[in-house]
């Protein structure tokens, strides 16, 4: 609660000038319909603000805002919110600005502590260190986009493999801490990543990436293939780790059960669990990629594009990774299940 209360009024720590809305007045409205019979409400609004930091701290501003009832790339402000403002200026003894976004930074630290609070309440020490090897991992992704930027992209697909270890090794070693299990893990969730990886390839080249629109990437500059690429092996890996938990978790407790199971049977069991998962796992996999892209599917389709362009230009690489990573769900049902059996059946 206290950091919570913190960040709310932390507004002193931002160079850019924030102010809080304290009234808001619709000043015009209209109906707007395109060539494609879309119907959308054009506002503007008279914000009212009291600017909370910086030397005009505790003067009133006033701003105009245009938004848009669908809200597709605006933003409504309502009272109560905190906004930054540019071009902060005097006119006629008044302060006039813009707005140009929300101060979010207080919602994202309520939910940050209720995702600790849950984590920790329900899994207890094991969750604890579960939520802090995700720190880890966005510590190292947060370091690896600043040295792919730093370098230019020369070296971003070593630099995102070196990363995916990393993070593999931080989530295992944090759950499991430093085990056989951890071990025969991360060798089958790099093996299946690796093997994954290299079937997309192949095809790729063999294909010559028909099918696949780099130019749907919007906003890259960098070399987008690789970008692509360093995408992909990240998501394999997690879907990777994820099944290979399930299917160790199952046959460490099949050697709990019986002190010297053969290894056919530590095998089948490990088989068994990895085929129950690999379905829906798979299947969660391709909503995600395909759910992430349905804002934009929805706006083409609105505008006229046929179903064809629409798949292409918004799912099409979408598919690709949910495809590649059903490839490594698949792959690594009989690594990890072989390796397991035969470390278990040799303790």
């Amino acid at each position: 609660m206290g950091s919570i209360i913190l960040v709310s009024h932390n507004q002193s720590m931002y160079r850019r000038p924030i102010g809080k809305v304290i009234a808001v007045k619709v000043i015009h409205r209209q109906k707007q319909k395109d060539e494609f019979n879309n119907i959308d409400y054009q506002y503007k609004q008279r914000l009212t603000l009291r600017v909370m930091n910086g030397k005009h701290q505790g003067k009133l501003v006033y701003a105009n805002n245009d938004y848009s009832q669908s809200g597709g790339m605006d933003q409504r402000y309502q009272i109560g919110q905190q906004a930054f403002l540019t071009q902060l200026s005097s006119s006629n003894g008044h302060l006039t600005a813009n707005v140009s976004g929300l101060k979010r930074d207080t919602t994202l630290v309520a939910l940050l502590w209720i995702v600790v609070i849950l984590v920790t309440m329900l899994f207890g020490r094991s969750g604890g260190l579960a939520f802090t090897s995700v720190i880890l991992n966005v510590v190292f992704f947060v370091i690896a986009v600043k040295i792919n930027v730093q370098t230019q992209a020369n070296y971003l697909l070593l630099i995102f493999a070196v990363v995916s270890v990393l993070m593999a090794l931080a989530s295992l070693t944090f759950v499991y801490g430093w085990s056989k299990q951890t071990l025969a893990t991360l060798i089958a969730s790099l093996l299946g990543v690796g093997l994954s990886m290299l079937i997309f390839v192949v095809v790729s080249k063999i294909t010559g990436e028909k099918g696949i629109y780099y130019e749907s990437m919007q906003y890259v500059t960098q070399n987008y293939r690789m970008l692509y690429l360093a995408e992909v092996m990240i998501g394999v890996l997690g879907a990777v780790m994820d099944e290979t938990s399930d299917i160790l978790a199952t046959m460490f407790e099949v050697k709990r059960i019986n002190h010297n199971p053969q290894w056919r049977t530590l095998y089948d069991a490990g088989r068994s669990v990895g085929q129950s998962v690999m379905g829906p796992l798979a299947n969660i996999l391709l909503m995600i990629f395909l759910f992430s892209t349905l804002t934009n599917a929805v706006l083409l389709l609105r505008n006229g594009n046929s179903w064809g362009y629409t798949f292409n230009m918004c799912m099409s690489l979408g598919v690709a990774q949910s495809l590649v990573s059903g490839i490594g769900i698949v792959i690594t049902v009989p690594v990890i299940s072989y390796l397991a059996a035969f470390i278990l059946a040799r303790r």
